[in-house]
């Protein structure tokens, strides 16, 4: 865990996630997004930036039972911010359908990543994820049954505080990735990640994202 502050937050996501890309040495690269109001500036400032699009598979870490042009799905606003502004095939762009009955569209998103991985896991070039100030990170929520699983890679997950369901990637999943990028900003946040980073913080979900092989570093604004 490599903790980085940086006074333009925007521009050094930006350069971490083209640095990524450059690295796939033109093979296809496997970007998962989040979603939230943090990440919106970072994608506009990414769809100006000359990039192979037609190699970038783009996932989502997780997204709300909702239609993908409600106000608050996470692919609406990816889709405002990046996609329709970049060149990726549509077929590229994997998107998490918050539409259908919650359990079904789990299955659904993991049967796609399992078809396209072949016999072995579906390894993300790289994840970004953001974290709520109770430590949350995708749709991974305190006292959550998802926190628990240890086989499946995509699941709905039941946020009783929220009183909704969310479709989430788990574990296993997210910490078989090459690299993830924390990006974080508010002063809450930061104290919860200086918790972490001393080795505190356990009762957090973000805590649990410790990737097997892959680096893990925290942008913080």
């Amino acid at each position: 865990m490599h903790v980085v502050h940086s006074p333009d937050f925007v521009r050094e996501a930006v350069k971490r996630i083209t640095e990524a890309a450059h690295a796939a040495g033109g093979g296809p690269f496997r970007l998962s997004l989040c979603g939230g109001k943090t990440p919106a500036a970072i994608y506009e400032a990414l769809a100006l930036e000359d990039l192979d699009w037609r190699n970038f598979i783009i996932t989502f870490g997780d997204e709300r039972c909702v239609p993908p042009d409600h106000e608050e799905s996470n692919y609406r606003m990816v889709s405002r911010a990046l996609l329709d502004r970049v060149p990726i095939p549509k077929e590229n762009i994997l998107r998490l359908k918050g539409e259908m009955p919650a359990q079904e569209a789990a299955t659904l998103y993991e049967q796609q990543l399992r078809e396209r991985a072949g016999d072995e896991v579906f390894i993300h070039d790289m994840i970004l994820l953001g974290m709520g100030e109770d430590g949350h990170t995708a749709s991974l929520f305190p006292a959550t049954s998802a926190l628990g699983e240890s086989e499946r890679w995509v699941v709905a997950n039941e946020v009783a505080e929220l009183g909704a369901w969310r479709l989430t990637f788990t574990f296993p999943l997210i910490n078989s990735a090459r690299r993830i990028l924390f990006l974080v900003k508010g002063e809450e946040k930061r104290k919860l990640v200086e918790g972490i980073a001393r080795g505190g913080g356990h009762s957090y979900p973000a805590a649990m994202v410790k990737p097997a092989e892959g680096s893990l570093i925290w942008l913080v604004g």
